[in-house]
């Protein structure tokens, strides 16, 4: 009966954790196995996910959670306030978070981060973050 009650307590624990929004305290470790070899695009690849997946309404918009990731916002924002580490981009906050090496882990839930998404992001850092 204890370990049902224990087992109840967890699930409960997990459900609310998971339905609270861009303040999400679970850390989902996803990597990636996946090697990039071309030159990632930032506007072609990464800010048509960053649209649709994180710059929605209470989360990554203006006024929402840093960084604002809206289209023609995102690259100054994740510059601005050093999302990102050019010298070592495995330790950049933007790839912790989607790793969930970093607390909250990005996207919430982990269900809307595209397979290759962090190996993206990583190529996209590790070639100098530019703005393409």
């Amino acid at each position: 009966m204890r370990k049902l009650l224990v087992t109840g307590a967890a699930l409960g624990v997990l459900f609310v954790a998971t339905v609270t929004g861009c303040k999400q305290d679970v850390t989902l470790t996803i990597q990636s196995t996946e090697t990039i070899k071309d030159t990632v695009s930032f506007s072609k690849e990464l800010q048509p996910i960053f649209t649709a997946k994180c710059a929605l309404n209470g989360c990554h918009v203006n006024g929402g959670q840093a960084p604002d990731l809206e289209n023609g916002e995102s690259y100054s924002s994740l510059s601005s306030a050093k999302f990102y580490n050019i010298a070592a981009p495995k330790s950049s906050i933007l790839y912790e978070r989607l790793t969930g090496a970093l607390a909250p882990a990005m996207p919430v839930n982990g269900t809307n981060n595209p397979d290759n998404i962090n190996a993206l992001v990583l190529a996209w850092i590790t070639q100098g973050a530019k703005n393409n």
